[in-house]
């Protein structure tokens, strides 16, 4: 599993290191590092929740923004997470988690196959967007549901570009948070393994949440 460096040290890394920490919680993208590497540097996050809050953040103000040019530079940061069900996918996090998207059902390749077609569809409907979600151990039939009912939205105008950015930036966070508590759940247990090590429990690093927080991350 991709590594963490621990929270407190960010600011004290070199640029690529920090823009390496984005791209394990957020996937690569050169228009992210532009937004975001410096804010690694200049804020001291107590935790990686909190890290991640405030690149939604930032992300949140270029949705907001009334400049068109803002839109362009969120939607490319947006379209770095890969496609559900793409059969090349090069981050090793993201196919674990689009795990639970594959079967041994007999039918599999029909829906894989159905799956592509709701992905440019979606794409269509939502002038380039890619469909992004928390998977969440959810199986395929279940995503498929969601994408067809925004589709059938978006195509009745009940669902717009903006509805689709907003539900992005919120998948995104919970993804980026999701990596973060697994990464250095990894490496507590490693320190465990090792008494010398051990700095302290996971809540130290993680930090505090909140009980709506905890069913968030650990449902």
């Amino acid at each position: 599993m991709a590594a963490l460096p621990p929270v407190s040290t960010l600011a004290s890394l070199p640029t690529l290191e920090r823009a390496s920490v984005l791209d394990i919680l957020f996937e690569p993208s050169t228009q992210l590092h532009t937004l975001s590497v410096s804010s690694l540097q200049e804020h001291n996050f107590p935790t990686y929740e909190n890290l991640v809050d405030s690149v939604a953040s930032q992300l949140e103000t270029l949705r907001l923004s009334r400049l068109e040019s803002d839109h362009e530079w969120l939607d490319r940061i947006l379209v770095a997470h890969p496609r559900l069900g793409e059969t090349k996918v090069e981050s090793k996090l993201s196919r674990g988690e689009q795990a639970g998207l594959k079967t041994n059902d007999p039918d599999s390749e029909n829906e894989l196959l159905q799956l592509q077609r709701l992905n440019a569809e979606f794409e269509e409907v939502f002038n380039g967007l890619k469909y992004v979600v928390f998977v969440n151990g959810r199986g395929r039939p279940e995503i498929m549901e969601d994408m067809k009912a925004r589709i059938e939205q978006g195509r009745a105008g009940e669902r717009t570009v903006d509805d689709e950015r907003s539900a992005a930036i919120e998948a995104m966070a919970l993804i980026a948070k999701d990596r973060a508590k697994k990464i250095l759940a990894v490496r507590i247990k490693h320190k465990a393994d090792s008494p010398q090590q051990n700095n302290g429990p996971l809540e130290k690093m993680w930090g505090s949440l909140t009980p709506h927080q905890s069913v968030l991350l650990e449902s």
